[in-house]
């Protein structure tokens, strides 16, 4: 029994610890998009729905010898895998650089690739451990139920999880954990094929001669019983991308606030599965209903303060799901069923992601899956109440249920109602880019604003005396506008590069003789910029000679210098850090010494910081003392009658302090105090936005 235990245990932690490492290690690859995640998830979500297939199918097998072969040589076969890649990548479980998309105009399926050859065998093997040993646990101890081993399955995965963020990826590098996981899979791969030959061993003779499919009658369970497993997987599964999609689209996309809402999930069914009676319908029905009002709050207002929002987000999604997963087991078979249960369960969920990841793009303007998720658990709660309730009990509480189903969808449909009218709205893989006409300023000027999610990337005037007028972040007196207008090589042809288009507003500053070479991961900012529907028209109005290149930044930056390409910029702007996400392979170790090797002998860099999430200045610091750079900030207030300004931070780093002792720059320059020191310099191998939440 303790090694059935210890199998389920170890690979269950694996599967999660998989999760969050690849994820991380391919999130710079894809511009540090939020999205990546859910995508992640989906496969990951997929994968185990085949894991699960499998296993149905190994217990129905007629040979029970069959089976133990079958499985043993799959794992032999994963074990070499690991061992071809381990010479091969730079760790067994890591793609080597090569492999680095060249352009990504398919991420989806570009990520799925990836995911397949790295860890796509040694995760279906993992995925199918659980319930086959539950399978083999019940033939060889036919009274006892193998529930309490899939509560041990999801205690795993919750420690692995948790682990992940607390111990892994503060004390190791990603290298060294994908030596570590790889070194733990044989250990698993050793235990599991233990049990299939001890399975074998021990089954007796007579018992493996009678056994026959046939014996295991799928028509004694009610269709709607599985059409609810399905249906109950996979609201929970739309929930749990739902939230995570909103915390990390509000603050930044780290394993840490990818765990968190996983690691609920997973509790939930450590909760439900116990057979201890932690779900209590009625209790969890009044918890919902809190859960719910403060959804609405928070979606009716955005600007609440983000650790409040991360708290009720995360309080609405274990409800939910702990509803999902109590209504679950409550509806669960005997133990000859499980691994059609778990089968189904894992259908649900692999459709839930679908959902999330293929057809709410293709149907929803922008990120409505959370208001999907919200209505679906209360209709689901509603049409399981009767099933699992008590005959006299039935009546009373289905209708308040119902009643509360009506006041949830009424209060929905009000909220995406008043969510208000835009010139343009575009969802794809990078998030939800639109067009709103606005007054802006003391003056009421009229402008279109281009805002990403939540975060206003520029606007322009729509009056065509200002509509050459830089604004915003941007504006003659903010940090940017300064080092360009104030720069030596200003108006004699000065070499530009900016990573982040946004609507193209630094263009603006470009003279005849100039060259501004734009860096943007996301297409539809670019037809923007280029003057789609004519809402902006920086770029075709400057007069400097302006490129756009599609594509991660540094990725690209990094493909120019492969092919010779040194532009010798004299301004290097990184404009990537203000959104609620920021893309943290942008602004490692690694990614300078990208950005130097482009940087002119006496260039500039200017980092746009202006973020209410995070405050940025020590990394920048630290990268300064790195790589012995020059550093200043100037912090620019929005000026009253000025409707083109806004308030702004702006870090300038260069190898040439004359540069910043210009007195235009020197005076406003700010002191290098007010913020912490005692961080580590972040590498490709190292971030921790936590300690920079302000």
């Amino acid at each position: 029994m303790l090694t059935y235990a210890l199998s389920i245990f170890l690979s269950a932690f694996l599967l999660f610890q998989i999760q969050p490492l690849i994820s991380k290690t391919l999130l710079p690859w894809f511009g540090g998009a939020s999205s990546l995640w859910t995508a992640a998830m989906l496969f990951f979500q997929i994968l185990l729905t085949g894991g699960y297939a499998y296993a149905n199918w190994m217990v129905r097998l007629r040979s029970v010898k069959k089976q133990t072969l079958t499985h043993v040589g799959l794992l032999a076969v994963s074990v070499c895998l690991i061992a071809a890649l381990w010479v091969l990548w730079p760790s067994p479980i890591t793609p080597g650089s090569s492999l680095k998309p060249a352009e990504i105009s398919h991420p989806v399926a570009y990520l799925f690739f990836l995911l397949t050859i790295s860890v796509g065998l040694p995760f279906f093997v993992l995925s199918t451990n659980s319930p086959l040993t539950q399978a083999w646990f019940s033939r060889k101890f036919p009274g006892r139920s193998p529930y309490w081993l899939y509560s041990l399955s999801n205690t795993g995965s919750l420690l692995g999880l948790a682990a992940f963020p607390f111990v892994f990826e503060p004390l190791f590098s990603i290298r060294w954990q994908g030596w570590i996981w790889a070194s733990c899979y044989l250990l698993f791969a050793v235990l599991a094929a233990h049990n299939a030959l001890k399975t074998l061993r021990h089954a007796p003779t007579a018992e493996r001669a009678a056994e026959k499919p046939a014996e295991i009658n799928l028509l004694k369970i009610k269709k709607s019983s599985q059409i609810l497993w399905i249906l109950l997987s996979a609201c929970a599964s739309i929930l749990l991308l739902a939230v995570t999609s909103q915390i990390t689209q509000e603050v930044a996309a780290i394993p840490f606030l990818w765990v968190i809402p996983l690691a609920l999930y997973l509790l939930s069914f450590v909760l439900t599965f116990s057979d201890k009676g932690w779900y209590h319908r009625k209790v969890f029905f009044v918890l919902l209903l809190a859960a719910t009002i403060a959804c609405f709050f928070v979606l009716l207002k955005p600007q609440t303060h983000f650790i409040l929002q991360i708290i009720i987000y995360n309080f609405f999604l274990f409800t939910a799901v702990m509803i999902c997963n109590g209504e679950l087991y409550a509806l669960r078979p005997q133990s000859s069923h499980l691994t059609r249960f778990y089968l189904l369960g894992s259908i649900g969920g692999a459709l839930g992601g679908l959902f999330v990841n293929l057809a709410a793009p293709l149907l929803f303007k922008g990120y409505w899956e959370l208001y999907v998720g919200l209505a679906f658990v209360w209709i689901l709660l509603a049409l399981t109440w009767p099933r699992t309730s008590a005959p006299s009990r039935i009546k009373p509480g289905f209708w308040v249920v119902a009643v509360a189903d009506v006041v949830v969808i009424v209060c929905l449909y009000f909220i995406i109602s008043s969510s208000g009218s835009n010139l343009f709205v575009k969802r794809n893989f990078y998030g939800v880019v639109t067009v709103q006409q606005n007054e802006v300023g003391a003056a009421q000027q009229p402008a279109n604003l281009l805002v990403h999610g939540t975060t206003i990337h520029g606007f322009q005037f729509i009056e065509p005396a200002l509509r050459s007028t830089p604004t915003s972040y941007f504006s003659k007196n903010s940090g940017v506008g300064l080092a360009i207008l104030n720069h030596p090589s200003y108006g004699s042809g000065m070499r530009v590069g900016v990573l982040g288009l946004g609507a193209g507003t630094l263009a603006a500053y470009g003279q005849s003789a100039d060259d501004y070479r734009f860096y943007e991961i996301n297409p539809v900012m670019i037809d923007l910029a280029n003057g789609l529907n004519g809402y902006f028209s920086y770029i075709e109005d400057s007069a400097a000679h302006n490129t756009l290149v599609l594509g991660d930044a540094r990725l690209s930056l990094e493909n120019e210098l492969d092919s010779g390409i040194k532009h010798n910029f004299d301004l290097l702007v990184l404009d990537t850090f203000s959104s609620d996400s920021i893309p943290v392979h942008l602004v490692t170790r690694e990614a300078f010494e990208v950005y130097l090797q482009t940087l002119a002998p006496d260039g500039l860099i200017a980092a746009h910081i202006s973020n209410n999430r995070l405050d940025l200045r020590p990394v920048f610091w630290l990268l300064a003392e790195y790589y012995n750079l020059e550093m200043a900030i100037i912090q620019t207030a929005a000026q009253d009658g000025d409707s083109a300004s806004a308030q702004s931070v702006w870090v300038l780093l260069t190898r040439d302090i004359e540069l910043l002792q210009n007195p235009a720059l020197a005076n406003q320059i700010d002191g290098l105090t007010g913020f912490r020191r005692d961080i580590r310099l972040w590498t490709d191998d190292y971030s921790n936005l936590i300690q920079l939440l302000r």
